[in-house]
């Protein structure tokens, strides 16, 4: 796994207890921002993965 992965991930979990947080309290703001946080997470993880496979693409190139 490389940071971005990581990272996003990690973003991914604090929006969905941020979330659930607002949701608990009754606090729409918050609930946005931890849906806002779990998007942001979900497109970090999604460029991690990315980078993660071209890399191996570009490994298996080299290796043949």
């Amino acid at each position: 796994m490389n940071k971005d992965q990581v990272n996003g991930r990690a973003e991914t979990v604090k929006g969905n207890v941020k979330e659930a947080a607002g949701k608990l309290v009754g606090n729409e703001r918050l609930t946005t921002e931890g849906q806002a946080d779990q998007v942001a997470g979900k497109v970090q993880s999604t460029v991690g993965d990315v980078k993660s496979n071209v890399g191996s693409a570009i490994k298996k190139a080299i290796d043949r």
